[in-house]
């Protein structure tokens, strides 16, 4: 199976496309969408949407996950940011895709059993997890690789409950 891992952003959207065959992770692709500060704010957004729509349409996911806004200082930031997750999600539904939402602590919790991991933490695991030569970069790429694994291993969960439950 195919997940498209997302951290949202304004400014910069990362991408991360990983597949989960036979139970070994590879990262297919991951990189960053970016926008111009001074491009208007509508136009950005229109950017991030027509670029991941294209990214859904080339690697055809069979989930799309997303780290969600749960906890923010600044309100600005935090009203633009859930601009760009309404427009994430309108493209993958457009698409005819599932959303996922994961907060940064199961996002740490299921890459490093830890929440409360930090950055290098979470990076060196995705790259372990990945199998991956170098740590992946820039730091949104690396957390978008990281809420596809986080939802690789959430879908892993549970099918353990269900056949359990069977």
């Amino acid at each position: 199976m195919i997940i498209l891992g997302i951290d949202p952003g304004t400014a910069t959207t990362g991408f991360g496309i990983v597949e989960n065959k036979d139970s070994q992770l590879s990262a297919i692709d991951y990189g960053c969408i970016q926008t111009e500060a001074k491009t208007p704010f509508g136009r950005r957004l229109n950017q991030i949407y027509d670029r991941l729509t294209e990214i859904i349409s080339r690697y055809n996911p069979g989930a799309i996950a997303m780290e969600g806004l749960f906890f923010c200082r600044n309100v600005k930031t935090a009203l633009s940011v859930g601009q760009a997750q309404g427009v994430i999600i309108l493209a993958a539904i457009r698409a005819g895709q599932s959303v996922y939402e994961y907060t940064p602590l199961q996002i740490k919790q299921a890459v490093t059993g830890f929440g409360r991991a930090d950055k290098n933490q979470v990076q060196e695991m995705v790259r372990i997890l990945l199998n991956l030569p170098h740590l992946p970069k820039p730091d949104d790429a690396a957390d978008a690789l990281a809420v596809a694994i986080c939802h690789i291993h959430s879908l892993q969960f549970e099918n353990r409950m269900q056949i359990k439950t069977d």
